[in-house]
């Protein structure tokens, strides 16, 4: 009993003495929340795809993605928008951009991806609205302010253009934007300026073949060949793959007569773009230096089918079949670069020339007084004018031409760079004997070797002044000189990165791009 007695009061003192319990396990437990879907969970998996540029997995991601939240992922949809632009579905696109725009309406970003995809659709106007409400969000974005130069160099509005580059320069220099800002200046002619321009970009970046290779061919442009070698071979330097360098470089020799030493740059040219018709253009060129007219007129047409429209290949190929006496097709070719260039007068002469051989006068003097009306620069459109008009006894017609050629050698004398070709000053004393105005005549310039023109015939085989002056081969050959001292004037997208950032600054286009083309000195060449 005594033991009994014990264990009850120990039970007791037990159930008296036990702690009290925590005030953690007093509290009623919380319900847990309610789940809800991570709209953007699945970024890191689109953002994969897209950049491993495994566009098919990255659109079922983003399908999974967008019925999961209700298409409310904005990156989703952001990137689904780029992959449309890259298929070229333009319009797709800006639809998608516009979604984004609404679902996050303070984000610069996709007001820049909606007038970027306006302004693939050349709705450039419509760009410039958004860009400008995309420029109240973020003032110091140097790309709004470059791409609103862009579309405003599309609108033709240049001084709002200029402005807007400027802007976008002093926020934040960029190559684009200088290349940009050069090519206002050659579309409105002034080559001083855009020279100036690409000296700071290169200045800038010393290294952006680009840039080299533009500032090289400006030079070559204005015949100062020794800056455009330099700069040539600056780009060239930094990359000896530039076959914009390379085909530049090329043409300065075969302006020069190095025809053999530029068919070797050029073999390295095919080698990177063999469908270039610049190219072939001057492989034709370089073969027409050489006498070889076939092989000339078979690259002249290889680049003809690659660029049909091109008036300086159809303009080759007119010479070349003047050369070889082939006027109707002379006539064919230089047709089609009237309608393509109907402000050049040395091709209304050129046609002229092949009239006169098809013997229909009557049209070759049409063509001879729209020549001369359309250029005033260029003495040997008069020449060949008076010619015509003396063989078909116009004496006081074919003085007046002589007398308005002499005017203008007077005002190209002091060109440093002006060299008259030998069978025009040989013409051009006959003529001037058989009018008896010869003595007023002064030529003070060295005149061209013969050779470097590689004419098939000379027009000295006249037998007399009493007869008729001037062959139907001589007149053909003269305008082969012709741009023996003229120059011709010179006739945008990547993608954004999937981390949403923003949009890339608008690009020139291909075709409009902001190197200048060259017209070397007897023939003409275009560059890429």
């Amino acid at each position: 009993m005594v033991l009994l007695s014990h264990r009850l009061l120990f039970f007791f003192f037990f159930q008296r003495t036990q702690f009290p319990a925590s005030a953690e396990s007093q509290k009623p437990r919380l319900k847990k929340a309610q789940e809800f879907p991570i709209l953007e969970k699945q970024n890191w998996l689109i953002h994969l795809h897209y950049i491993r540029k495994d566009y098919e997995a990255c659109k079922a991601v983003i399908k999974e993605q967008l019925q999961e939240t209700q298409g409310l992922c904005e990156y989703a949809i952001y990137v689904q928008a780029l992959i449309f632009r890259l298929e070229g579905n333009i319009q797709e696109s800006l639809e998608l951009f516009q979604t984004c725009a609404v679902l996050s309406p303070q984000c610069a970003d996709n007001l820049k991806q909606v007038a970027r995809s306006l302004f693939l659709l050349g709705k450039h106007k419509a760009a410039i609205e958004v860009y400008n409400e995309a420029a109240k969000l973020n003032q110091k974005d140097w790309e709004i302010c470059h791409n609103l130069g862009v579309c405003y160099i599309y609108l033709k509005q240049f001084d709002k253009a200029h402005d807007q580059l400027h802007n976008a320069l002093h926020l934040n220099r960029h190559d684009l934007t200088y290349i940009m800002l050069g090519k206002i200046h050659l579309l409105q002619g002034d080559l001083d300026k855009a020279i100036e321009i690409y000296k700071k970009a290169v200045e800038f970046s010393p290294e952006n073949t680009e840039l080299l290779t533009t500032l090289g061919l400006l030079y070559l442009q204005l015949g100062i060949y020794q800056k455009a070698f330099e700069h040539l071979g600056n780009a060239l330097t930094y990359d000896p793959t530039n076959y914009k360098a390379i085909l530049a470089a090329g043409s300065m020799m075969q302006t020069h007569g190095d025809f053999d030493v530029a068919l070797t740059k050029y073999r390295v040219v095919a080698c990177a773009v063999p469908e270039s018709p610049p190219l072939w253009n001057n492989i034709g060129m370089c073969f027409f230096g050489k006498k070889k007219y076939v092989a000339a007129i078979s690259c002249l047409k290889r680049a003809n089918y690659l660029a049909p429209f091109d008036w300086k290949i159809l303009y080759n190929l007119g010479l070349v079949h003047l050369t070889m006496q082939q006027y109707a097709s002379a006539f064919h070719f230089v047709s089609a670069a009237i309608n393509l260039q109907p402000k050049m007068g040395e091709l209304f002469m050129l046609l002229a020339v092949a009239l006169t051989n098809l013997e229909d006068p009557e049209n070759a003097r049409r063509a001879y007084a729209e020549a001369a009306r359309l250029d005033r620069c260029n003495p040997l459109v008069n020449l060949n004018y008076a010619v015509l008009l003396y063989n078909q006894g116009e004496r006081k017609g074919a003085l007046a031409q002589f007398q308005e050629m002499e005017k203008k050698i007077r005002l190209l004398k002091d060109s440093p760079s002006l060299e008259f070709d030998a069978e025009m000053v040989e013409m051009a004393q006959k003529l001037g004997a058989a009018l008896q105005v010869g003595e007023a005549l002064v030529w003070t310039k060295p005149v061209k070797d013969t050779k470097s023109k590689h004419r098939s015939a000379s027009a000295s085989k006249a037998a007399s002044l009493q007869q008729p002056l001037g062959s139907n081969q001589a007149l053909g050959q003269a305008m082969s000189s012709a741009a023996a001292y003229r120059k011709l004037p010179s006739g945008a997208g990547a993608t954004a990165q999937p981390t949403k950032p923003p949009s890339l600054p608008l690009e020139p286009e291909p075709a409009a791009g902001a190197q200048p083309t060259e017209a070397p000195a007897q023939i003409r060449e275009t560059q890429e």
